[in-house]
């Protein structure tokens, strides 16, 4: 390993005591570090300062200016003689970087900045690892799928899709489960970047990775590549992989400076401590609207991410503290699902970023430089593909290299780098510019999606309070109902049958529920699963209503809504109220659901829903309700209760602001 450790730059003096490994601390936070096997003992290069005694007695033997070349070791059986440069040590660099190292080679990546890896950036937020990109980090390295695995929140076992951002309604549901189960692959994982970042950084070895170093250009002179650092120092390589992110100095140098193209979206994210009631049904929704859509995902351990997507130009600026009143005002009067998370959110926690891209090109580098992750095909977030594309990347480069190296062997010939990265390019090209193409395309639906005639009509607006379905809207859910099986299907599963070294099998822990194909095509047993406590809160000016409800799942005790506490089985509620009766209405639990009963009142019970559709009740029947909908004892509306299902218990309302003190579905 010696070999490793000094990396004859052209000036060996100047860079031997420059260069900064990444070092991973002691007390580093276990949570971050991840979990040790039983029989793996930490590494004294960790537990002390980085270096081991070996690097440290070569280190005294080059100030004495006798240091050996890293190359001049003689070549063994698991080493192969070349060296790769990698600019970047991002998610998609690291990949690489590990795979190229299990496969033999000698891997030096330069990162300007390892800070998330440390620690800093806590609010950098988490990363969608799907199928695809988990099957691939198999491939590569079990041990560190093993600890991605176990330390990602799993979403592909419930219920994900679309929904209309104004009423919480399910447009279309997606099956990420099963087209990863039927071809073997684990199940989409949601997991914090730095955690992702740290397993990686780990597994590839602080010997490997040099911080604070920025390739700022290279020279390729046809037998080598040569890279400049920011600080002015060089490096000599066999080949340079340019995965240094959007705004690639190797891409520029290879292809000249071309800008990223602006989405026309700026996106507004943050990570809530909050915990919906539908928790273990939903993993993550996209709430469709006009001009701007928001996203929630489970990212475990109790917390939700989220992301609000907005139409506007780009270089946007907040005023101080502005950024959560900003858009509680943008997605005012959409669902509780969308008001609650941001209103759970702490404002330090909110950043923004403005959403770019790079088009797809069919040149992907040049002799000995290629591209990889987001330096040649950056990509919106819509799919949550971006990442997964890198790791797909990084996997095919290795194989290439490595498929490259065993001719060599087998024919005796020097290794030919350069037709080795043609055929890494070829190979990705196509899958990559679908991918890239679809997650334009959603943001597009996502953000075009009219629920009825009339949103977006300026003048003829008015013709929303007619609830008339949208024709967009009808067909977009047929287009995607046949489509998007399809998609998901090539897009999660396209590439496991290309994968060496990976056998085509499921994990024991990658179970989903055994009603999940139900809840699919059924919203009713979607509802009926869940697991959380039911309360009527009081809204509106009135103060005839003021006390919070709870709603007991008890058959047998039904809640009776009077003037005056009456003497009934079960529980009375006295509502003080010109238009509430003396024995007003009963509210029933029974199968899992909830009813509100008339009891032939003078003003009536009414409900309305979430899509603003107020009927009365009719008088002695059972009518069944659901969370979100407002239930009125009387018809001036002045008696009326919101109903929320949540997970924990309320905090006392707030009769100016109801929502700002309610976490519900």
């Amino acid at each position: 390993m010696s070999s490793t450790l000094l990396y004859n730059p052209i000036n060996p003096s100047t860079a031997l005591y420059s260069r900064t490994p990444f070092l991973i601390p002691k007390d580093f936070p276990a949570e971050l570090c991840g979990r040790l096997s039983p029989n793996q003992k930490p590494s004294s290069r960790n537990l002390e300062n980085g270096f081991s005694k070996k690097f440290t007695t070569r280190a005294k033997a080059a100030a004495g200016g006798v240091a050996e070349p890293a190359r001049a070791e003689p070549p063994s059986k698991e080493k192969k003689k070349m060296r790769v440069l990698v600019a970047g040590g991002g998610i998609g660099g690291l990949v690489f970087a590990l795979a190229a190292k299990r496969r033999g080679f000698d891997v030096v990546v330069f990162e300007k900045d390892l800070s998330a890896i440390r620690g800093e950036g806590q609010y950098r937020g988490p990363i969608q690892i799907q199928s695809n990109a988990l099957a691939a980090l198999e491939a590569i390295d079990m041990d560190v799928a093993d600890e991605v695995l176990s330390s990602g929140c799993i979403t592909g076992d419930r219920i994900n899709g679309l929904v209309d951002g104004i009423s919480g309604n399910w447009y279309v549901k997606f099956d990420t489960f099963t087209p990863a189960a039927e071809r073997g692959l684990p199940v989409t994982r949601v997991i914090s970047r730095m955690t992702l970042q740290q397993i990686l950084a780990r597994a590839v070895g602080s010997d490997i990775i040099i911080n604070d170093s920025n390739v700022v250009d290279f020279t390729d002179d046809g037998d080598k590549v040569t890279v400049t650092l920011g600080s002015g120092q060089s490096y000599e390589g066999d080949l340079l992989i340019g995965a240094d992110g959007i705004y690639s100095k190797v891409r520029k140098n290879l292809f000249g400076l071309t800008d990223p193209i602006y989405s026309g979206y700026t996106c507004y994210t943050g990570i809530a401590d909050f915990v919906p009631a539908d928790i273990e049904t939903v993993g993550y929704r996209v709430f469709l609207g006009h001009k701007q859509y928001f996203v929630s995902s489970d990212v475990g351990g109790g917390k939700m991410q989220w992301y609000a997507f907005y139409n506007e130009k780009p270089g946007g600026v907040d005023d101080p503290k502005g950024k959560k009143t900003r858009l509680l005002k943008l997605f005012d009067g959409w669902c509780d699902n969308v008001i609650d998370l941001l209103l759970a959110t702490d404002e330090d926690a909110i950043l923004r970023r403005d959403i770019y891209d790079r088009t797809p090109t069919f040149s992907w580098g040049k002799g000995r430089v290629t591209l990889l992750g987001d330096s040649v095909h950056a990509m919106q977030p819509n799919l949550g593909q971006g990442g997964c594309m890198a790791i797909e990347d990084g996997y095919q480069l290795a194989m290439e290299l490595d498929k490259a190296w065993a001719q060599s062997v087998a024919t005796g010939t020097q290794i030919d780098v350069v037709s080795s990265l043609k055929r890494y390019e070829n190979a990705r090209k196509l899958r990559v510019a679908v991918i890239h193409g679809l997650a334009r395309m959603a943001a597009i639906m996502a953000s075009t999606y009219k629920a009825y005639l009339g949103v977006g009509l300026g003048p003829l607006s008015f013709l929303t309070k007619f609830r008339i379905p949208h024709p967009g809207r009808v067909g977009g859910r047929v287009f995607i109902d046949i489509g998007m099986p399809l998609m998901l299907s090539w897009v999660l599963g396209g590439n496991g049958s290309k994968l060496e070294g990976r056998a085509l099998q499921c994990r024991l822990s990658d179970k989903a529920s055994d009603q999940l194909r139900t809840w699919f095509s059924d919203d009713e047993a979607l509802e009926r699963a869940l697991d959380a406590d039911w309360f009527l809160f009081p809204i509106g000016d009135s103060t005839a209503a003021s006390e919070t409800i709870f709603l007991s799942r008890d058959e047998k005790n039904p809640y009776v809504i009077g003037v005056s506490h009456a003497n009934v089985p079960g529980v009375s509620i006295a509502i003080p109220s010109p238009q509430v009766s003396e024995m007003h209405a009963k509210i029933t639990y029974k199968d899992g659901f909830f009813y509100v009963t008339d009891l032939r009142s003078e003003h009536g019970t009414w409900i309305a829903d979430n899509e603003d559709k107020r009927f009365r009740v009719s008088p002695n029947f059972p009518t069944r309700f659901r969370p979100t909908d407002v239930i009125e004892f009387g018809s001036d509306k002045k008696v009326a209760f919101r109903v929320k299902a949540m997970k924990l218990a309320p905090k006392a309302t707030n009769k100016e602001g109801e929502k700002e003190v309610l976490q519900a579905v």
